[in-house]
């Protein structure tokens, strides 16, 4: 009987850590896809440029009224530039000029493994320095959403941002995985989170101390805009609150009334336009002289 339960652990160690790095390999594996041109209506330029470390970073470049300040938008984990479509024609459409980018590992921007934010950093910093040199003139804000939320708060950019919206975002990536384990696994998934974590420093070279984007917060300096919904079960609401507590003033805080971890623009366009709307001209649309600020690094 011993002998049998000693077997019956056993394999369900095996199991366990083999199912583990299954779940980790997909999870890490670069999305490249074709993209192609950007659709007629956006009137953009397909751009290239590279990171500090020579990896290509693919996007489209929508040049906007002069002057009028510039906004990069960073997607989600798993995607690419074409789910930030949304709100690049609502942003152009007042005149910003917008970047979509292909975060590294996505689409058709180069990278060997997602690292949820460590190595995509480079592909944001990359970015910035790009519109820096295409209008220079121009205030820049960044718009992050969950994976590009945390790329931008782990990056280190020349030039600070003068306005900065995070949308659904993860505190650590320790949380990050037991809060999705837990949701689609039950009160038993979390368990499953060490032998996962364990594969970051293998798998990607990134230690799982450099995800915690709760605390990188704390070095940025740009007004930044928190945004949750308020039945996000992969970053719960305590979480959140973390988060903006954690982060610099000027601050604010929108919490999307019903909204799970999803795509809050679409999820709620009109509230979201307003806001994200007014945010952006309160601190783009000022003198160059108030709105940016030295690097966050």
């Amino acid at each position: 009987m011993k002998q049998s339960l000693l077997i019956g652990v056993a394999l369900a160690v095996v199991v366990l850590l083999a199912g583990s790095a299954i779940v980790g390999e997909v999870l890490s594996r670069p999305v490249h896809r074709e993209i192609g041109p950007a659709p007629v209506d956006l009137q953009a330029q397909s751009i290239s440029f590279q990171t500090g470390t020579g990896s290509r970073i693919a996007g489209w470049m929508m040049p906007g009224e002069p002057g009028a300040g510039a906004i990069l938008l960073l997607h989600g984990i798993r995607s690419d530039r074409r789910q930030m479509l949304g709100r690049a024609r609502f942003l152009h459409g007042l005149g910003y000029s917008v970047l979509l980018i292909d975060l590294p590992a996505h689409g058709e921007s180069e990278g060997d493994r997602i690292t949820f934010g460590a190595h995509e950093a480079a592909g944001v910093e990359a970015a910035i320095a790009y519109l820096a040199t295409k209008v220079p003139s121009d205030p820049i804000g960044v718009i992050g959403v969950s994976l590009g939320a945390a790329a931008f708060v782990l990056s280190k950019p020349a030039r600070a941002p003068a306005a900065v919206v995070l949308e659904s975002m993860y505190p650590t990536i320790e949380e990050a995985t037991s809060d999705r384990l837990r949701h689609y696994l039950g009160s038993v998934g979390p368990m499953f989170a060490p032998a996962l974590l364990a594969q970051l420093p293998l798998r990607a070279g990134v230690p799982v101390e450099q995800l915690r984007p709760v605390v990188a917060i704390a070095k940025i300096t740009s007004p930044v805009l928190i945004v949750s919904g308020s039945k996000d079960h992969d970053t719960p609401l305590p979480e959140t609150m973390r988060i903006f507590d954690a982060a610099n003033k000027p601050k604010e805080l929108w919490i999307v009334d019903g909204a799970d971890h999803v795509d809050l623009h679409r999820f709620a366009r009109g509230p979201y336009e307003a806001r994200i709307g007014a945010f952006m001209a309160r601190y783009l649309r000022v003198p160059l002289s108030h709105a940016v600020g030295e690097g966050q690094g």
